[in-house]
């Protein structure tokens, strides 16, 4: 199948708006005037990937000149912190954090509590604050928060973005949680569908969720933009392993090291990695898994009682030690589990393409993630359940190290090209712009 894929690109006024002195009076009067609500449950010192992203973003905006005031949490997945100030300005992005959200977070039952009480308090927040803003930027984290910017229109009549990590209820499905005739299922997609159809915009993270959300409310396509994920490639830094603390730390140097870094959830295919594994249990290939997620107890139980010896299995590493951790392997490894490719887009690879490994991703036939890797030239893609291919590669890369720098080489470039965040907050600014100004 021949998938029709173009990363997408910002629509940019043709002057230097970057340059203060000779930035055009009326973009001067939109910058200022551009007051943005933020509104999501996880914000660091959370360690939750789309909180990190969120603060990288808002930082951006905030340097663009976007006046951004941060509705968030407490920490629910943070390493040592259990509290964090409940006002906080950081560069000129102000952060208020929420009493309600870290009652029993590593449970599904209290999560959906913390995500209901967090939903509460947002909605009186934006009642407090409603007079001061012109814009409100949902996330899906918790996945129903988007309902808070559909109330806020109907109550304050406040203009509202939605931004989607994943799609809710269509994950639960998948997953077998809720049946696709459940009334709960029904309810929740006549609600997406009032909550699309009211907002200024959408932004989605990848081709297929945009083709998604397009089928499901066709009236909405129209106001749908692609941005996608991205890494910090002046802090992401490739790094040999023989310089790395941490590959000698846990004695990476020697063995060809295959990494899977972030979260293994339900949407991820362990399965592939592990026959993989077991394809090479006898050769001098280390797998090594950093994070955790609703499978890594599973996995690691798998592994136990086959006997493997070649994996390494550590907790999420704080923000100041990922460029190390990140750097400490040949080979970094994504994977999305059949059915998911156009419901969640992996932030994983973006941190992989700019440490410079090669990268092997996991996924089914038709996910745009196979073009974006044949474009990058950075690695190798392959389907669902097809070990034996997964562990030839492995296996080619191990042999053939001046072509596993060159594909490391090839996707930091792709990246920096494409997906910095400097490259993306522009993006998002003429989203902002165009939902508030009609520029």
């Amino acid at each position: 199948m021949k998938l029709n894929y173009q990363i997408p690109k910002a629509t940019y006024v043709s002057l230097d708006t970057a340059n203060p002195r000779t930035k055009p009076r009326f973009l001067k009067e939109i910058d200022q005037a551009l007051k943005l609500s933020v509104i999501t449950q996880f914000f660091p010192p959370d360690f939750a990937a789309t909180g990190q992203l969120i603060e990288e973003l808002v930082r951006q905006l905030g340097r663009q000149g976007v006046d951004v005031k941060v509705f968030t949490g407490q920490p629910g997945y943070a390493f040592e912190s259990t509290s964090a100030p409940a006002f906080e300005q950081v560069g000129t992005v102000k952060i208020k954090r929420s009493r309600t959200s870290q009652l029993w977070p590593k449970r599904i039952r209290g999560k959906a509590v913390n995500g209901i009480l967090f939903m509460v308090r947002a909605v009186l927040h934006l009642l407090r604050n409603c007079r001061h803003r012109n814009l409100v930027l949902v996330t899906t984290a918790p996945p129903f928060l988007p309902i808070v910017g559909y109330l806020a229109h109907l109550l304050f009549g406040m203009s509202y973005i939605c931004l989607l990590y994943d799609l809710y209820p269509d994950i639960a499905v998948e997953l077998g949680v809720v049946s696709r005739r459940h009334w709960l299922t029904r309810l929740w997609h006549s609600l997406n569908e009032q909550v699309w159809k009211h907002a200024e915009g959408i932004i989605v993270l990848s081709p297929a969720m945009q083709q998604r959300v397009a089928n499901c409310c066709p009236e909405v396509a129209h106001k749908i933009s692609v941005i996608h994920s991205w890494a910090d490639s002046e802090t992401i830094v490739p790094i040999p392993k023989t310089e790395n603390w941490f590959a000698m730390k846990h004695r990476l140097i020697k063995p060809f090291t295959v990494l899977y870094s972030g979260n293994l959830g339900r949407c991820h295919d362990i399965d592939t990695m592990l026959e993989a594994a077991i394809l090479l249990r006898d050769e001098p290939i280390q797998f090594v898994c950093i994070g955790n997620g609703a499978k890594r107890e599973t996995l690691m139980q798998k592994v136990a009682e086959i006997g493997l010896t070649n994996f390494l299995f550590l907790p999420y590493q704080d923000k100041e030690v990922l460029p190390y951790s990140l750097t400490a392997c040949d080979l970094s490894l994504v994977s999305v589990s059949p059915g998911m490719d156009s419901l969640v887009a992996p932030s994983k690879l973006y941190s992989a393409l700019s440490a410079g490994r090669p990268i092997a991703v996991i996924c089914p036939k038709q996910a745009y993630l196979n073009q974006l890797i044949a474009e990058a030239k950075c690695g190798a893609t392959f389907e669902n359940g097809d070990a034996t291919k997964l562990a030839n590669f492995i296996r080619l890369l191990q042999q053939d190290r001046q072509m596993t720098e060159r594909m490391g080489r090839a996707g930091r470039r792709y990246l920096q090209s494409h997906f910095t965040p400097e490259i993306i907050a522009d993006q998002y600014l003429t989203v902002l712009k165009q939902c508030v100004f009609k520029v």
